[in-house]
């Protein structure tokens, strides 16, 4: 997948995975790449910004494995822009469809 491309949709992937449940970076970036090809760090820097801009929390827990580790809990804030992302997501998709002629039996 383009890089460009990829990079866009990111932020709208964090989002949702965050309104689910809480994660912590790692963990993040594990799950993102079930489906999207990403490196690390491509992940960490969005998480700083979507963190200073406040549509997560961040708070730490003690872990088994090692230090304890960074977990995102998302905000209001987050909530109603992962709506908003999502809605601008389904709205470029389909003018992208249209535009190709995806499901147009016409042609």
């Amino acid at each position: 997948m383009n890089s460009q491309l990829k990079k866009g949709v990111l932020e709208l992937c964090v989002l949702s995975l965050l309104a689910k449940k809480d994660y912590y970076g790692y963990e993040l970036i594990h799950k993102i790449s079930e489906n999207i090809q990403i490196s690390d760090g491509t992940i960490y820097p969005i998480l700083r910004r979507l963190s200073k801009e406040g549509y997560f929390t961040t708070y730490l827990q003690e872990s088994q494995e090692g230090p304890p580790r960074k977990y995102y809990k998302i905000t209001e804030l987050g909530l109603n822009t992962k709506e908003a992302l999502i809605n601008e997501w389904e709205e470029f998709i389909e003018s992208v469809n249209n535009t190709l002629g995806v499901g147009d039996d016409n042609e």
